[in-house]
């Protein structure tokens, strides 16, 4: 089970950063990002959270942030607690959060070599990155901020940005096998958004480890949103491989029972998940394991699919453990 590190300790807000002028949204592009279901939450939040009584924001999966920065946008929260397994993202946001002045300084001159380049250039140039963003990950101490870490996380922006549908994949030995994305104006650097999600975190401590690892921070009063890898619909459309370990059916049960745990202590969960109805209407895997809980299934676009043809409209589930007034 991958550690946990608390890098809250390391950040030392700058006052002389410059202030962003966007809102904070996510700055990677991620498969199964939420963004099209932000409406869909903010309507399913529980009352207290407009009324200020749950002051704290905890995601056990924070992924590509979509509901993290909208949330955290929208709703006063007096601190917020992000955990995810994958180190390469994590060290990403810190990064962010920490100095986002330097990234952006290297972002910077990475998309001005990158797009001076001609379309052989362009492939060569990120397969050159790709194959020293692998070979270096040994190099990286994950659990001690460092100088090293900027340019790290710069390298993952840019992989991210440039390699085929913004996928991240890994294969089993960990290191990141997406393809070139030949795209003809790919944007690398997004300053606006950096800036504006560095002073998103300021409330927000991100913490490196499994999902469970956030129980110590979820209470009474506390607003918990799950958004694990989610459970395939077939066998081509799996986004569960995000890291070299899948997050199978077995995982699933031990995050439901975690859910059960976290209903227990007081918290308000939402929880959501594909909707293996969508395939075959008598597959109630999600119903079962939450039987007692409030299932609701609302429409959302599959955003990332190798063949065009299957982008169409499914149901995504929401699952909360409270009544909507």
């Amino acid at each position: 089970m991958p550690f946990e590190a608390n890098l809250s300790s390391v950040i030392h807000p700058d006052e002389k950063r410059p202030m962003a002028t966007t809102t904070a949204r996510p700055f990677l592009k991620w498969a199964g990002g939420k963004a099209q279901l932000l409406d869909a939450f903010t309507a399913r939040v529980p009352r207290e959270l407009a009324e200020g009584t749950l002051p704290v924001f905890v995601e056990p999966f924070m992924g590509g942030g979509a509901v993290y920065f909208h949330f955290n946008s929208t709703f006063a929260f007096r601190e917020c607690h992000l955990f995810d397994i994958n180190e390469d993202l994590v060290l990403a946001y810190t990064v962010v959060k920490n100095d986002a002045s330097a990234l952006i300084e290297y972002l910077r001159d990475v998309e001005d070599e990158f797009l001076s380049k001609d379309d052989a250039g362009r492939r060569d140039y990120y397969y050159a990155v790709r194959d020293a963003f692998n070979r270096e990950k040994k190099e990286i101490d994950f659990a001690g901020y460092g100088d090293a870490w900027v340019e790290r996380a710069g390298r993952f922006i840019f992989l991210n940005r440039t390699c085929f549908n913004g996928l991240y994949r890994v294969n089993s030995r960990g290191g990141f096998n997406v393809p070139f994305g030949r795209y003809k104006t790919p944007k690398i650097l997004h300053e606006e958004v950096l800036l504006a999600d560095s002073l998103a975190f300021r409330n927000t401590t991100i913490h490196l480890g499994d999902f469970t690892q956030a129980e110590p921070y979820i209470a009474e009063g506390t607003f918990v949103y799950f958004d694990p890898p989610y459970r395939p619909l077939n066998r081509t459309s799996s986004f569960t491989q995000y890291s070299k370990n899948r997050f199978s059916d077995e995982e699933q049960r031990r995050l439901g029972a975690f859910y059960a745990r976290c209903d227990a202590k007081g918290a308000r969960l939402m929880l959501s998940n594909s909707d293996p109805r969508n395939t075959d209407p008598k597959d109630w895997f999600f119903d079962d394991l939450y039987a007692g809980y409030r299932i609701d299934r609302v429409p959302a676009r599959r955003a990332i699919n190798c063949d065009g043809s299957k982008r169409g409209e499914v149901r995504e589930i929401i699952v909360m453990n409270y009544p909507l007034v």
